[in-house]
């Protein structure tokens, strides 16, 4: 069985995990940032939807390698993040190598999202194989900097407007190697049993079992319908937005950025405040505020600048915030020897309801003739995590 610490490490090695999570994440939405650069060259608009689906279906398909294989839970969690950074960065630099092809692209952003199931959910179990007695905290800014990493790519591409595409896929391929030596050199490895690794199923079902675990995993499933979906239609938004107002001129990028950016705040100061008041209050404050935001964006397209930005920060400050303490919730239900692969398991899942929830909008919004009200598809998600969460109360 894995050992685990009973005291915390120090502040510098929960830096560490951060650096190196925003480092391996910001590989997420490279693709979204280059998008416009992509789609003259490549004569199609059609990948607006795919070009996160990729990733996502990516992601999910890893997941279950590494979960049926067990391979967070087999082999030391840091040469794990490695070795899989090192991959996802190198497919994420494969659009600069084969033709620039909507095929190829598409196959690129697949093989970044699949390498990633060992970075963002083993970041995770190495936080809370080393800092469980303060594991809502140190979830906060670990998922804060998957938030930071996610929104990285539209802050280099805003700022750098004149930067071609390949120097924005080369920065962020290369932070996030960086990142992950970082993670070696700092972190010590966790103990693992010596025996190898199995495929198997034992444990599907205890996400499903009555209790606080399932609880957590049905708020994180809610969630889950809502982020990503809004993340990868947030350029789309700020469009209708500038519609709106055609005579105020904004950087659609660095307000994606803003946007984004926001749930770090959120995820930080919401580990904080779940020391005091529990994982599950934090989460449910978080969905009821995200999901009036999400009700309320056709209102918000019409109110003024100032506004309508300060109404973004609070949107992206709750909508990401709600996840590290749905993750603690779930990582103190789990057994020990299993923790990674049912985090692995947790999130495959709900990265499956992502690519629903994300192609569902992509063919809705053109459908609607960009109709602002198809956003509300969006609005079941905090519902679903609402009801599980009040439904049986979690333990956190």
């Amino acid at each position: 069985m894995t050992q685990v610490r009973t005291e915390p490490l120090g502040n510098a090695h929960l830096l560490a995990i951060v650096l190196a999570q925003f480092a391996g994440t910001s590989l997420w939405f490279a693709g979204n940032a280059i998008l416009p650069n992509l789609q003259p060259l490549l004569g199609t608009t059609a990948l607006s939807g795919w070009i996160t689906s990729a990733v996502q279906l990516g992601f999910i398909a890893g997941t279950l390698v590494y979960t049926l294989y067990r391979i967070p839970d087999t082999y030391p969690a840091t040469r794990v993040f490695l070795v899989s950074v090192i991959a996802a960065a190198i497919f994420n630099l494969l659009i600069l190598v084969l033709p620039l092809q909507s095929g190829w692209v598409l196959l690129s952003r697949f093989g970044t999202g699949f390498f990633l199931a060992g970075v963002y959910p083993v970041g995770m179990k190495i936080a809370a194989d080393w800092f469980r007695p303060v594991l809502g905290r140190a979830m906060g800014f670990l998922v804060g900097a998957l938030v930071l990493g996610t929104s990285l790519p539209h802050l280099i591409r805003g700022v750098g407007q004149s930067l071609p595409y390949e120097s924005v896929l080369l920065t962020v391929s290369v932070l996030a190697v960086a990142g992950g030596l970082l993670l070696v050199w700092v972190m010590p490895a966790t103990p693992v049993p010596r025996r190898p690794g199995t495929f198997s199923l034992s444990v599907f079902p205890m996400l499903f079992r009555p209790g606080p675990l399932r609880a957590g995993v049905t708020g994180y499933f809610g969630h889950m319908w809502e982020l990503y979906a809004l993340w990868a239609f947030l350029p789309a938004l700020l469009t209708i937005y500038s519609q709106q107002h055609p005579n105020f001129l904004f950087n659609k990028s660095v307000w994606a950025f803003l946007g984004i950016a926001a749930g770090f705040i959120g995820c930080a100061a919401g580990g904080l405040i779940a020391l005091r008041f529990g994982s599950q209050r934090v989460a449910t404050v978080n969905l009821m505020i995200s999901g009036c935001c999400t009700a309320l964006i056709p209102l918000m397209v019409e109110a003024p600048p100032a506004f309508f930005l300060a109404f973004l920060i609070v949107y992206g400050i709750t909508i990401a915030g709600d996840s590290p303490q749905l993750t603690t919730i779930i990582s103190t239900n789990v057994p020990d020897h299993v923790r990674g692969s049912l985090l692995t398991l947790a999130t495959c899942i709900g990265f499956s309801i992502t690519i629903v929830s994300i192609q569902t909008l992509a063919w809705l919004l053109p459908y609607s003739g960009n109709s602002i009200w198809a956003f509300w598809l969006l609005v079941p998600g905090p519902i679903l995590g609402l009801w599980g969460l009040l439904n049986k109360p979690a333990t956190q």
